[in-house]
């Protein structure tokens, strides 16, 4: 190979890793998100990924063990806990994730004494929302936004009046427009789930991941579908995405 096609070459890729650099990615979206104290790690710190099937990703339910690598699934609960083990290694950490495809919020309420409040974490992530809006387009349900806001409010009180120092990070629920199921149908009535989520994430001081700001700035970058298959669910690239995001809000 000649020197000036080696040239060109190293130039592009180096381009291309530029342009999706997702430390960058992350950093522009949380500049005009929620400023909420990050979450900082302890030792023995039991973590709980909560949430619907963005978080679920495939996850062996049969399988109680925590850190182990089928019962996270293959979605961002499972990357964010690789490195967190990795980085975290003398902290013996315990990470769960207990996602449940299909969840709105009256579901995960449905399973919190057996599915949270028993395992008694430390940090507790939900991310929860999407079907609380996108089952009254597909699927008959008829909550409203105020069903939405009400049952997340019950739910954080119920696990605060449970676990008084749990510490929160709220996922923004998110949808990527114009990629297969999210179309303008969903807009703006679905900004109300964002709005309410981070406004909920605020009334209980808890770390707020803007996951949608991150998904558009992604998508300025390279095309929404390399991120999300159907504007929902996300490809692998997309799901480290997302783990990049939640890292982001811990120390």
């Amino acid at each position: 190979m000649d020197k000036s096609r080696r040239t060109f070459i190293g130039t592009s890729l180096m381009g291309a890793a530029l342009a999706v650099n997702l430390p960058e990615i992350v950093k522009a979206a949380a500049t005009s998100s929620h400023a909420a104290p990050k979450v900082q790690i302890q030792q023995n710190d039991i973590i709980l990924f909560q949430g619907d099937s963005i978080t679920d990703a495939g996850r062996d339910k049969n399988n109680k063990a925590p850190n182990n690598n089928q019962a996270l699934g293959n979605g961002y609960a499972f990357l964010a806990t690789a490195r967190l083990l990795h980085g975290h290694a003398s902290q013996q950490l315990t990470i769960y994730n207990k996602g449940i495809s299909g969840n709105k919020v009256h579901q995960l309420a449905e399973r919190w004494e057996e599915d949270c409040l028993n395992i008694k974490p430390n940090v507790l992530s939900i991310l929860i929302g999407v079907n609380d809006y996108w089952h009254t387009l597909s699927s008959g349900y008829d909550g409203t936004i105020q069903v939405y806001r009400d049952d997340y409010r019950k739910l954080l009180d119920r696990t605060l009046e449970a676990l008084p120092n749990v510490k929160l990070i709220v996922g923004e629920p998110f949808a990527v427009n114009n990629v297969k199921a999210v179309t303008d149908a969903w807009f703006p009535a679905f900004d109300k789930y964002r709005q309410a989520a981070q406004e909920i994430a605020s009334e209980y001081k808890a770390a707020f991941i803007p996951y949608q700001r991150v998904f558009d700035e992604a998508s300025k970058r390279v095309s929404p579908e390399y991120w999300t298959g159907d504007g929902v669910h996300t490809t692998l690239a997309g799901a480290q995405l997302m783990a990049e995001a939640w890292l982001s809000v811990v120390k």
